[in-house]
């Protein structure tokens, strides 16, 4: 009986121009965006975020904007964005099936939130409410993508720097996104809808809240999106309840959904973990 060796398809694993050239767009696209954050916190000549747009993007913003330490999870993001950007660029990383499948995908959103920036500072509200769905729309892509791809993750570093860091990027987007769109609004309608601004937090949350559970559904529930995505619903009820402009309602409704979208994944994953499925 003759044996024979099993083999593998080599145009899987064989890094090739296309590889190398995204690994250099990654970088490029960090190196972009960070300069982006340097000017965006008040750097060469830069204006603060909070302060740009009239004080429209700021903490005060809008009854649906979060409170100022909510924005601190964009130091986890960057970092995790960083550690990414090098990790991926490893010779060991140019030929991955994973990387091929997000690794384009995740330098658009990286080019993304720094275009949001620079709009932020040099064109008008209308302009940063489109950058900022576009890269919500990229996201979920990105997300997507990685849980969708076949390839078995690599160990600790691929489920953080891919799914962990896109997941966090991915949730605190979907609330950044409301809020941005709701201080465009907010500058623009009449006086007069003032009356219902309650009714209208209140029911925007409501969506928030099935967004949320939508995307811990779909991603097969991790926790990554819900973690951010909780995060800056407390702090967005901090802002209403002991910040302004104050509102009572919005401020319970955002703690009710914040605890919504974070319990049901964890519990969720946890019962998965405690009964895992058989064949």
């Amino acid at each position: 009986m003759t044996h024979t060796p099993r083999t593998t398809p080599t145009d899987l694993t064989t890094p090739t121009a296309r590889d190398l050239a995204r690994q250099i767009a990654v970088i490029s696209a960090l190196g972009f965006t960070l300069v982006a954050v340097f000017v965006g916190v008040g750097g060469l000549g830069g204006t603060e975020v909070e302060n740009s747009q009239g004080g429209q993007l700021s903490a005060q913003g809008s009854f649906l904007a979060p409170a100022g330490p909510a924005f601190s999870i964009w130091s986890v993001i960057y970092l995790g964005l960083i550690g990414y950007a090098v990790w991926q660029a490893l010779p060991g990383q140019r030929g991955s099936d994973r990387q091929r499948a997000v690794g384009w995908w995740i330098a658009l959103t990286i080019v993304l939130n720094g275009l949001w920036l620079v709009a932020a500072q040099l064109l008008t509200i209308e302009w940063t409410v489109v950058v900022i769905v576009l890269l919500l729309i990229a996201l979920c892509i990105t997300f997507r993508l990685s849980v969708l791809t076949r390839t078995p993750r690599a160990g600790f570093l691929d489920a953080l720097l891919i799914d962990g860091v896109t997941g966090l990027h991915l949730g605190w987007v979907t609330l950044a996104t409301v809020a941005n769109i709701a201080a465009w609004l907010t500058g623009i309608v009449p006086d007069s809808w003032a009356e219902n601004a309650t009714a209208w937090g209140v029911a925007v949350l409501a969506v928030v809240a099935v967004i949320g559970l939508g995307i811990s559904w779909r991603s097969g529930w991790r926790v990554a999106p819900a973690l951010a995505l909780a995060w800056g619903l407390s702090w967005l009820a901090v802002g209403r309840l002991a910040g302004e402009p104050q509102n009572t309602a919005i401020g319970v409704t955002a703690i009710v959904v914040a605890a919504i979208v974070l319990l049901v994944p964890v519990a969720v994953a946890g019962l998965r973990f405690l009964l895992p499925e058989h064949d």
